[in-house]
């Protein structure tokens, strides 16, 4: 394991050998930052490591934490039912909902089959009404939870739609670039408006972004994900080393 603190940036790296391991030290991550606070808002990702992260809890920090001051968020909704094997909702109930004890309203989920347009405004309306606001009156969530994809997208805002990472609005709707798919997802000034902000990312597949957004090279401004830099200055990035395959030898 490898944890680097990038003082100037405020963005600490932390490199495990294995999907696993980074699980597992995410995992224990959030068990001290939800200890740490009276209420924590959280925005949750899809994803295959999130799913890891949430049997990890459900199996060993089930009774532990305290999961009625928790309140689970989502970054971005497939708009496909809640019953559907798209639905991020229906995987997160799957691997951790149904098995901890947390209270019904303290789950806000996105109504992905909902008409996507009006299910972005309430949904932002939802985030203004539930979360404190910080110092600029823009909702503020305790911790965002962010996967990246292959093509450096991150949240549901994909690189050939990157403007809307800029929008005014809280959230908005997104279309996957291959599949038409359109997503709702919160937006850029949420994202970087949260106290603290953690990426997932394992995988070699990810190996090219990582290195040009850690790094600032090639094409990294086209890349959602190089745009997540949070007001606080509170960023993680947990990967695992086929990911950070071309940072860790390099300088940070």
């Amino acid at each position: 394991m490898l944890t680097r603190d990038n003082t100037k940036k405020r963005m600490q790296l932390h490199i495990y050998d294995t999907k696993q391991q980074v699980a597992e030290a995410f995992s224990k991550y959030l068990t001290e930052f939800i200890a740490s606070r009276p209420a924590v808002h959280m925005a949750l990702s899809g994803g295959s490591t999130p799913k890891i992260v949430f049997d990890k809890l459900a199996t060993d920090y089930a009774t532990s934490i305290d999961w009625k001051k928790v309140h689970l968020y989502w970054g971005d909704e497939r708009c496909v039912a809640p019953t559907d094997d798209d639905s991020n909702y229906k995987m997160t109930v799957e691997h951790l909902i149904s098995k901890i004890d947390i209270p019904e309203e303290n789950i806000h989920r996105i109504k992905g089959e909902s008409d996507p347009q009006e299910e972005a405004q309430r949904y932002g309306k939802v985030l203004q009404s539930k979360l404190p606001n910080g110092a600029n009156k823009i909702p503020q969530f305790d911790l965002v939870i962010l996967g990246m994809g292959d093509d450096g997208h991150t949240a549901s805002i994909f690189p050939h739609e990157i403007d809307l990472w800029h929008s005014d609005a809280n959230c908005t709707v997104a279309i996957h670039p291959d599949s038409g798919q359109k997503r709702v997802s919160i937006t850029g000034k949420i994202i970087n408006n949260s106290e603290a902000v953690a990426f997932l990312v394992t995988g070699e597949s990810k190996t090219e972004k990582v290195q040009e957004i850690i790094n600032k090279t090639g094409d990294f401004e086209q890349y959602p994900a190089s745009l997540v830099a949070p007001e606080s200055e509170n960023l993680h990035w947990f990967l695992d080393a086929a990911a950070a395959k071309g940072i860790t030898s390099g300088k940070v």
